[in-house]
């Protein structure tokens, strides 16, 4: 082999970059994962499982496992699709209230990683959005 894999550099630097955020976000009680996709509803509105799933490259199943501790918490709430096979997922007040509350831990995560980058990480960034062409 003459080159690293791609695909074992971008997940183990993913995993480490994961836990920065999760070690951030651990005083709000959310995970990065439950952020993110918190954040992503707060972007959209109510939204299907599907189209959530399609915007945020999750599978429907670890989606729905994704959702599940944040619909016990009451930060996100099902509701009435527009015929009886969907199923819309939309955030609370209490979810708006959780991003506002953990925001400052992202931002500190944040900063640490933009700290780290510099301007390079702008770059990072593109290329990343570059790849999500690849998804099928």
């Amino acid at each position: 082999m003459d080159r690293p894999c791609t695909c074992s550099r971008v997940r183990r630097s993913l995993r480490i970059l994961t836990g920065v955020y999760d070690s951030a976000l651990a005083p709000s009680g959310l995970t990065t994962a439950q952020f993110s996709l918190l954040r992503t509803l707060s972007r959209l509105g109510p939204s299907s499982i599907s189209a959530l799933a399609e915007v945020t490259a999750h599978e429907r199943s670890s989606l729905s496992r994704t959702l599940r501790p944040l619909e016990a918490r009451g930060l996100v709430a099902h509701e009435p699709g527009r015929d009886q096979r969907e199923r819309r997922v939309a955030l609370t007040d209490a979810g708006r209230n959780a991003i506002a509350d953990a925001m400052p831990f992202w931002r500190e995560a944040q900063g640490r990683i933009d700290d780290l980058l510099g301007e390079e990480g702008q770059r990072l960034v593109a290329l990343l959005e570059r790849m999500e062409d690849l998804r099928a």
